[in-house]
C-alpha cells in the first residue's frame, strides 16, 4: 500500500514586536513537532513579498496529524500564538495520496 501524506501550509503575522524574535518564541514547539514520529517535515519561511509574515510548510505521515493536535506542545501552542499574532492565522490543509516525501520537479531539472 502506497502512503499519503497530510500537507499543511499556514501563514503567521505576528504582533510587531514579536517579528524579530518570532522564531525564538516558537523554537520549542517547532522542535518538539519535528520529533514527532509521524512528522515528514515542518519548515519555517520569511514571505519576502511581506517580511512581516512567517510561512510554516509541514507535512505528517497518514494520520499522525492527529496526534500532533493531541499533543502537550500543540495545546500549548493554542495558548501562546493567539497573544502573539495581529490576527487568526491563515492555513490550507490537504491529504495527498501516494506522496510521503517530496519530489524533484522535472521542467526546472538542473544538470
Amino acid at each position: 500500500m502506497m502512503g499519503e501524506m497530510i500537507l499543511i501550509n499556514v501563514k503567521f503575522k505576528p504582533l510587531p514586536e514579536y517579528v524579530a524574535n518570532f522564531r525564538e518564541l516558537v523554537a520549542e514547539f517547532t522542535e518538539k513537532t519535528r520529533a514527532e514520529e509521524g512528522n515528514i517535515f515542518f519548515e519555517w519561511s520569511i514571505n519576502t513579498d511581506n517580511p512581516n509574515e512567517f510561512v510554516l510548510i509541514e507535512a505528517f505521515q497518514d494520520d499522525a496529524a492527529e496526534a500532533h493536535v493531541n499533543s502537550d506542545h500543540f495545546k500549548a501552542a493554542c495558548e501562546l500564538f493567539p497573544t502573539i499574532l495581529i490576527e487568526t492565522p491563515e492555513i490550507i490543509n490537504t491529504l495527498i495520496e501516494g506522496k510521503t516525501e517530496w519530489d524533484r520537479m522535472a521542467e526546472f531539472a538542473v544538470k
